[in-house]
């Protein structure tokens, strides 16, 4: 062991060890966290505006959740398929109480990609179809089904194919990059491009899913003109296609909302969830209807460790604690006030085009000289990081800082963070 090692020789120790296909978005070596705090091996308390990439939505360590666990552990671990144990079924219950009505069954496994692989087989087995529609900035995951939907960095591609055949990707409706109309008309440009890709690519009877991010995460936290998801759901309707609802990144509370779909009244046919529902423990969810999920017939879809007795315990908790603490209503208010000052910082720093989001799930985009700013982003993380906060980028060209604090930060912090980020915004864009 190198407990008392420094951070420069646990990098040393990754290099040699953990392989290289990782991205770390900071240097930091993490030994503890707590709250909306990571404190590293060499004495840093560094505010964390990134949850694990919008997973310790009720921060780290939250009491809840860490009794939850402790209770379990001492019980039962696993049992796989071997046996049932109430802990998932409790986790199931918890979860269809929170989930749209129509949605009431549940398959657990460990990750949002694994939920996506499986509601891209339930989707193929329930209506007997092949083809599949993403879109372009989507991110789902990064096993071969999920691979193949996702189209928010080629990087993920590149070398990897042949990808899983009978994808198709049309344009997300990302007004700021795509469209030129003004901001009070209704965007047309998924309906046309609906329209364009079933007269000539693959007619809408062999579709069987449409699979969607309600606020787009990895490619540049986008939120949608509200009628986007009705329409979807029309268009759904209309031809027999599943609606997808890929609420990884966006689920429990982070958009204000318990789901994005929510904020819409748009019901999916099959809801894909990780991330925030285990609060760092590994548990994602399919959640479907009985008459979809009856498709799948007893041993045709499985795993190992999904549902674990643990993980479980702590799905319960976060949910729990969500609904009880009215989390997603805080995370509306407090996504109301980080949106208005950002809004303000517009007014002399032109580089910050576009302020957006729902909740807590907001985006800064950078642009400059009509190009979007990688690097400006780059150095602005790596000036806030000097000061003690850690933000996280995305987008498909990397110009978009994302704000994912927990949705517990106290206000003085979350307030403590925004000075961090203003003053490196202003040092680094002016």
């Amino acid at each position: 062991m190198l407990a008392a090692a420094d951070a420069a020789t646990w990098r040393e120790r990754d290099a040699e060890l953990i392989s290289p296909a990782y991205h770390r978005y900071s240097d930091l070596v993490v030994e503890s966290a707590e709250g909306a705090h990571l404190h590293t091996v060499d004495g840093r308390d560094v505010l964390d505006f990134g949850c694990g990439i919008g997973v310790t939505n009720l921060g780290h360590r939250h009491p809840a959740v860490v009794a939850a666990v402790h209770a379990q552990v001492d019980r039962l671990w696993h049992t796989s398929v071997t046996a049932f144990h109430p802990q998932m079924i409790e986790a199931a219950a918890a979860l269809v109480s929170v989930t749209p009505p129509s949605l009431d069954q549940v398959f657990l496994t460990n990750s949002g990609a694994e939920a996506i692989e499986g509601a891209m087989k339930l989707a193929r087995r329930s209506t007997g179809r092949s083809e599949i529609i993403a879109f372009v900035g989507g991110f789902h995951g990064r096993t071969y089904g999920a691979l193949s939907l996702t189209a928010s960095k080629a990087a993920y591609r590149r070398g990897m194919g042949p990808l899983l055949p009978g994808v198709h990707h049309i344009r997300y409706p990302y007004c700021f990059r795509y469209c030129s109309h003004p901001s009070d008309e209704v965007c047309h440009l998924v309906e046309q491009e609906l329209a364009l890709l079933f007269a000539t690519t693959t007619a809408p009877d062999t579709v069987a899913a449409i699979v969607v991010e309600p606020v787009q995460g990895e490619g540049g936290y986008v939120v949608p003109p509200a009628p986007f998801m009705p329409m979807l759901r029309r268009i759904c309707d209309e031809h027999g296609i599943l609606l997808v609802a890929d609420e990884v990144q966006s689920g429990f509370g982070r958009t204000g909302k318990m789901f994005a779909v929510d904020h819409t009244l748009v019901e999916p046919d099959i809801m894909c969830l990780a991330k925030a529902l285990g609060n760092g423990m590994p548990i994602a969810a399919m959640v479907a209807g009985h008459r979809v999920m009856s498709a799948f017939h007893e041993g045709e879809h499985g795993t190992t460790y999904g549902g674990n007795p643990v993980a479980c315990a702590a799905a319960v908790a976060v949910i729990e604690t969500m609904t009880r603490d009215h989390i997603p209503e805080r995370a509306d208010r407090l996504g109301r006030r980080v949106m208005e000052r950002a809004r303000a910082w517009q007014t002399d720093v032109p580089a910050l085009a576009d302020v957006r989001g729902l909740g807590l799930m907001i985006g800064l985009e950078f642009m400059q000289g009509g190009a979007p700013a990688t690097r400006l982003v780059d150095r602005i993380s790596t000036n806030a990081l000097a000061h003690g906060l850690l933000v996280l980028s995305c987008g498909i060209d990397g110009n978009v800082i994302r704000l994912i604090p927990p949705l517990t930060i106290p206000e003085a912090e979350l307030d403590a963070g925004l000075d961090i980020l203003e003053a490196a915004i202003r040092e680094e864009a002016a």
